[in-house]
């Protein structure tokens, strides 16, 4: 039986079209893909995101734990509220999975994983949380000391907690609009978010607030008591918000040029052969799982954008023909915004910005144009 997130009953009065999702019974539209999408990119549209978990890590250690566990360095998060896009790798570099963590304070830090990727997350921390306290209380062992009574002093023993908040919705509010309309749907919010930038949270009552998002529009994403969900969603609803779907947020996420794991990366790809080596600190001394990989493999992938020259879509896990060897698609799509295919290739190194390649589609090879991705931000065409 499909899990159903707290606003099932929300998609069923408005006719959603609903499907399985990682096991999960989510819209995904509610009659028009591309109405949808157009609505994010014009005003404001609302994603039920609940599917996706919330983990609070807690207690002390919790950041020696997070530098140790995700390939981002959580050192850069110093001020309450902010926020870090990273992934965590296991031990040969592939990603587990791609997640947002939160700083509150140095006893609580907030990560939210993928939905398909929940329960092997949560299985993959306990395992290096255990590895963890276990290095170190062997480190603190060897470093005993006698005290002045003449025995030994405490053990370093941190308590740390990884607890998943099942018990919570997630909404995301996306679009140039989103704030106004959150601002009307909320009242005494606006003081409070205003001045927050991009990847920074607040807390308003019950509620977890964050500036980010999946479209690449300006947007909050807010985690809520799930008994609370369906009235805040028909607040929205009230204020002018648009329900959207999955289909419309992939495509909107394709346009921004955001990967999707379990297609731009997984636990095979490395974040340097996904687009992502900005996300990964090899420049500190702080060690991290698969640190040591990243830095020994060469890498003979790259994710590029490409842009198709000929008539047709492009589709994940198509064939890409290139100077330097084969490819393939990860993520393709026909973009609304640019009327035009676009999508997230992994290619050979030592293809360019701006060269020729071949697409097979079908039985025929249709010519693509290697692009610089995000394809869209804020509504505006970058390619």
């Amino acid at each position: 039986m499909l899990k159903q997130t707290p606003l099932n009953a929300k998609h069923r009065e408005a006719n959603a079209k609903l499907v399985d999702f990682s096991g999960w019974e989510m819209p995904i539209h509610y009659g028009s893909q591309i109405e949808e999408h157009n609505i994010v990119r014009r005003d404001a549209g609302m994603f039920d995101v609940s599917h996706m978990l919330p983990v609070d890590i807690k207690g002390e250690g919790a950041r020696a734990f997070l530098k140790k566990l995700v390939a981002n360095n959580v050192d850069k998060l110093q001020t309450t509220g902010r926020a870090l896009y990273t992934c965590m790798l296991h031990e040969g570099g592939g990603v587990v999975d791609d997640l947002i963590v939160y700083f509150m304070t140095e006893s609580w830090f907030r990560l939210v994983v993928n939905a398909g990727c929940a329960d092997k997350d949560l299985a993959w921390m306990e395992t290096q949380r255990e590895k963890f306290l276990s290095a170190a209380a062997n480190m603190s062992e060897a470093n005993v000391k006698p005290d002045s009574s003449g025995g030994q002093s405490h053990k370093f023993a941190p308590g740390l907690e990884i607890k998943p908040l099942r018990d919570l919705a997630m909404i995301a509010v996306q679009g140039p609009k989103a704030a106004e309309k959150l601002w009307q749907a909320l009242p005494g919010s606006e003081e409070l978010t205003r001045p927050m930038k991009p990847f920074t949270a607040v807390m308003i009552g019950q509620m977890f607030v964050a500036r980010t998002g999946y479209t690449g529009e300006d947007g909050f994403e807010i985690m809520l008591p799930a008994k609370a969900a369906p009235f805040f969603w028909q607040a929205l609803l009230d204020v002018g918000v648009k329900p959207c779907g999955l289909g419309a947020r992939d495509t909107l996420r394709l346009e921004a040029g955001m990967n999707l794991y379990g297609q731009d990366m997984d636990e095979t790809t490395t974040p340097l052969e996904s687009g992502l080596a900005w996300t990964v600190d090899l420049k500190s001394e702080r060690d991290f799982v698969g640190k040591d990989s990243l830095l020994r493999l060469p890498v003979s992938r790259q994710l590029v954008g490409l842009l198709l020259l000929d008539k047709g879509v492009l589709r994940a896990h198509q064939h890409v023909l290139t100077r330097e060897g084969a490819g393939e698609i990860t993520s393709g799509s026909f973009s609304p915004t640019l009327n035009a295919s676009v999508a997230l290739a992994r290619i050979p190194v030592g293809v360019n910005l701006g060269d020729e390649v071949e697409v097979e589609i079908r039985d025929k090879r249709l010519k693509a144009r290697v692009v610089k991705y995000p394809f869209v931000r804020n509504g505006k065409a970058m390619i």
